[in-house]
C-alpha cells in the first residue's frame, strides 16, 4: 500500500502524461494534415481540453481558423456516414458546422495511423445546462427535435441507412449487475492502493448491490421502449455544444449517431445537461421537454418509460470504475463520483422525476 499523498502523486502523473499524449501531434503528422487540407502552413495550433474521448485542436493557418479533431472511438465507416449527413442538415437551418474535404475529397484524412476531420472555427462558449436561462432550455429542446426531424429527412433521402420497424433495448438483470459489482469491488481490493477514492468506490459498490435487490421490481419489463424511434445525435451535452450571443451556434461531435428511441436521447440529454450538482433541476427538465415536444409530439408515457430505462441502467451501469480499474484511465473518477450523488438523489425521487418529464 502506498500513501494517499503519494498515491495523487501517481495519479496525477498518469493523468499528467495521457493530456500530453492526447495534446500532442507529430511535426510529420502535422505537415500531412497542412498538405492533405491545403492549409499553407500553421501559424498557430492550440490544445482544447474539453473533450473527454476524442482530442481537438484550433489551428489558425493562412487560409482561416479550424477545429481538428482525432477521432478514436469511432470506426472509419460509420465516422465517414455520419459526417457525410451534415452538410443536409445545415442547409436544413440545424445549427452545425459540416466538415471540410481534403483535397482528394475525403471527409476524414486518415494520418499517422490516426482519423483527422476538419471543420470551419465557429465561436461560442460551452455553457453548462443549469446555466442557461428557461428561454435557452426551452429553445435547446427545440433545437433538437428540429435535428431529430432533420435526421429522419436524411435517412428518408438515403444519406442514411433505413431505419428497422422495431427496436429493443437491453435491460440488465439484478443478477447481472450484482455480479458486475461484485468483480469490481474485487479490482478495488486487488488493484487498489487504499486511496479515498478507493474506499468511496468500495462503499458505493456496496449500497449499489442493496439498491439493486431493493429497487429490482421497478426496473423496466419489456425490451421494446415506448414511443417513436429513429435517427438521433448521440451525445448532446454541454461539451458538444457551442453557444453565442444568447443563441445555439453549433451542436458538435456526431460520431455517435445511431437509430434510438427519440425519448432516450431526450432523457439521457436532460439528465446531462440539467443533472447537476447531484439533483435535477426539475423546471428546467419540462422547459426542455416542451420544447422538444413542440416540434416532435411524444406522448408523456414514452417520456417516463424512458426515465425510467435510463434510471435502471444508471443504476445497474458501472463503466466509469472499468475504465478507471481494468484500463488504469482515470479520466472519469469525477464523474462516477457526481453521477453517485444524483443517483442517490433519483431514486429517492423516481415518481417525481418522472412526473417533471411527462409535464414537459
Amino acid at each position: 500500500m502506498c500513501s494517499d499523498g503519494v498515491y495523487s502523486r501517481i495519479v496525477r502523473g498518469v493523468i499528467d502524461a495521457t493530456v500530453a499524449a492526447r495534446s500532442d501531434i507529430a511535426d510529420s503528422v502535422l505537415s500531412e494534415l497542412i498538405d492533405a487540407y491545403d492549409l499553407g502552413g500553421v501559424r498557430e495550433r492550440r490544445y482544447l481540453a474539453d473533450g473527454l474521448m476524442n482530442a481537438n485542436w484550433r489551428l489558425d493557418t493562412p487560409v482561416g481558423s479550424f477545429a481538428l479533431k482525432r477521432v478514436t472511438d469511432a470506426s472509419l465507416e460509420r465516422l465517414q456516414r455520419n459526417l457525410g449527413v451534415l452538410a443536409a442538415l445545415g442547409a436544413e437551418g440545424v445549427p452545425v458546422s459540416a466538415p471540410i474535404l481534403t483535397i482528394s475529397g475525403s471527409l476524414v484524412a486518415q494520418v499517422g495511423g490516426g482519423a483527422w476531420c476538419l471543420f470551419p472555427w465557429v465561436a461560442g462558449s460551452h455553457v453548462r445546462g443549469v446555466d442557461l436561462t428557461l428561454i435557452q432550455v426551452n429553445a435547446l429542446g427545440v433545437h433538437l427535435g428540429r435535428l431529430h426531424a432533420s435526421l429522419g429527412r436524411a435517412c428518408g433521402r438515403g444519406l442514411l441507412p433505413g431505419v428497422p420497424e422495431t427496436i429493443s433495448a437491453d435491460v440488465t438483470s439484478p443478477e447481472r449487475a450484482v455480479e458486475k459489482a461484485g468483480r469490481l469491488s474485487a479490482a478495488v481490493r486487488d488493484k487498489g492502493t487504499g486511496s479515498d477514492f478507493d474506499k468511496e468506490v468500495a462503499a458505493a459498490l456496496d449500497h449499489r448491490r442493496a439498491l439493486v435487490f431493493k429497487y429490482a421490481d421497478h426496473r423496466p419489463r419489456s425490451s421494446t421502449p415506448e414511443g417513436d424511434h429513429g435517427w438521433t445525435h448521440g451525445d448532446v451535452q454541454y461539451r458538444n455544444l457551442l453557444w453565442e450571443g444568447g443563441e445555439l451556434a453549433a451542436v458538435l461531435d456526431w460520431d455517435r449517431v445511431a437509430v434510438r428511441p427519440y425519448a432516450e436521447e431526450v432523457v439521457r440529454t436532460a439528465q446531462v445537461q440539467f443533472g447537476v450538482g447531484g439533483v435535477f433541476d426539475l423546471a428546467r427538465v419540462s422547459a426542455f421537454v416542451g420544447g422538444y415536444r413542440s416540434v416532435v409530439p411524444l406522448e408523456p408515457s414514452a417520456l417516463v418509460d424512458g426515465v425510467r430505462r435510463l434510471w435502471w441502467k444508471r443504476v445497474t451501469d458501472f463503466w466509469q470504475l472499468e475504465f478507471h480499474y481494468d484500463r488504469g484511465d482515470f479520466s472519469f473518477d469525477e464523474l462516477f463520483t457526481a453521477d453517485e450523488v444524483l443517483l442517490h438523489w433519483w431514486t429517492d425521487r423516481l415518481d417525481q422525476v418522472e412526473d417533471a418529464f411527462a409535464a414537459g
